[in-house]
């Protein structure tokens, strides 16, 4: 079977008269970095085998602006969101789909003041709606049966925008057993990329937070440590890999391990 997923763009999808029901914001990690791309492409396979209707920008989707935000440089967001905003508007759409809690809480947040309005979700939320309304059966989750998952809980998803059940739902689906760290939900611990973190060197202290944050989920004993952001992948990804713990313990986005146990 060919690993070629064919995603329309919403220009091909105008184009043929055709209106989507949700559009698909990739983002740059899920768009660039090659780990973020399997997460894309486990949220297309399942966007497709519910027969969800969508589509993505493709080159007409720019960042969405939050790590110049983040980073102090307000100008340089507000051009990018005014960029996005009209490409958006153009295409009259009204339901997002991310990938990332970064351009969840952005789109949500703040693109409304300065003229944007959608309803956006997080892949998490849109994945719970699908098993809910029952287009999305886990039929072959036998092989995470029993194991323990522990959740970690994204910034912008969970504390600032108060998504906490969503993922942890999809888990339990698993027939998995979800162990909590001792900081999880409201108390819950940055894994250190939020802010613009990502994207500069690591400040003067005796330990890395993404250090610390996995040592938390290592103690739960878990087998796999479930993400739903790719800067959070990376991270704990980073965590383990420096734990040497990488062959016993996996990193998993929250749509991938779902996509897994639909056979997709």
């Amino acid at each position: 079977m060919s690993n070629l997923l064919k995603v329309p763009t919403m220009a091909e999808m105008m184009a043929s008269g055709e209106t989507p029901d949700v559009l698909f914001w990739v983002g740059c990690a899920g768009s660039f970095d090659d780990r973020a791309k399997k997460i894309t492409k486990a949220i297309v396979k399942i966007l497709q085998n519910c027969k969800v209707k969508f589509a993505v920008l493709g080159a007409e989707e720019s960042c969405t602006g939050d790590p110049a935000k983040r980073a102090g440089n307000e100008f340089l967001f507000q051009m990018q969101a005014m960029m996005n905003i009209q490409v958006l508007d153009g295409y009259e759409i009204k339901k997002i789909v991310t990938g990332c809690p970064h351009c969840f809480n952005t789109l949500k947040n703040e693109y409304p003041e300065l003229g944007g309005h959608y309803e956006v979700q997080h892949h998490t939320q849109l994945l719970q709606e699908l098993i809910n309304s029952g287009k999305l059966r886990l039929e072959g989750g036998a092989e995470f049966k029993g194991k323990k998952i522990t959740f970690h809980d994204p910034c912008y998803l969970g504390r600032a925008n108060d998504v906490y059940e969503a993922p942890r739902s999809l888990i339990e689906k698993l027939d998995a057993e979800l162990v909590e760290m001792k900081r999880c939900k409201t108390t819950g611990l940055c894994c250190g990329a939020g802010g613009a973190q990502m994207f500069k060197e690591a400040e003067k202290g005796n330990k890395e937070i993404n250090v610390e944050r996995t040592e938390e989920a290592l103690e739960t004993s878990a087998e796999i440590i479930a993400t739903g952001c790719p800067f959070c992948n990376t991270m704990m990804t980073d965590g383990v890999k420096l734990a040497g713990k990488e062959a016993e313990i996996k990193v998993l986005d929250i749509a991938e391990l779902i996509a897994s146990a639909s056979d997709l």
